[in-house]
């Protein structure tokens, strides 16, 4: 699954309005950035690098299991695969979107 494959995917979960109510950055480091900007209706999902309130480090095969239900996001950050710059309470508000 390409990094669009996931962006168009992430979209379609988030829909209009997911209610997270700020600029998420997950950063996929060589295979590029995602971009939720939730601080807006409709939500905008993208792939243009911008700040963001909270950032998200992971590896873009360790999101695809994450956002397939098969990687805990606690179990992912307790063992190094994920790291959160910023706000934490933004990333905590995620796991329920991704699902």
């Amino acid at each position: 699954m390409s990094l669009q494959e996931v962006t168009a995917g992430l979209a379609e979960k988030v829909g209009e309005d997911c209610g997270l109510g700020a600029v998420l950055k997950f950063d996929f480091g060589d295979d590029g950035i995602l971009v939720l900007d939730a601080s807006q209706v409709p939500n905008i999902v993208g792939n243009n690098d911008t700040e963001a309130g909270c950032t998200i480090v992971i590896n873009l095969d360790d999101f695809k299991e994450m956002a397939a239900g098969n990687l805990d996001g606690t179990s992912a950050f307790m063992s190094g695969k994920l790291k959160v710059i910023g706000d934490m309470g933004i990333a905590m508000k995620l796991a329920p979107i991704l699902r």
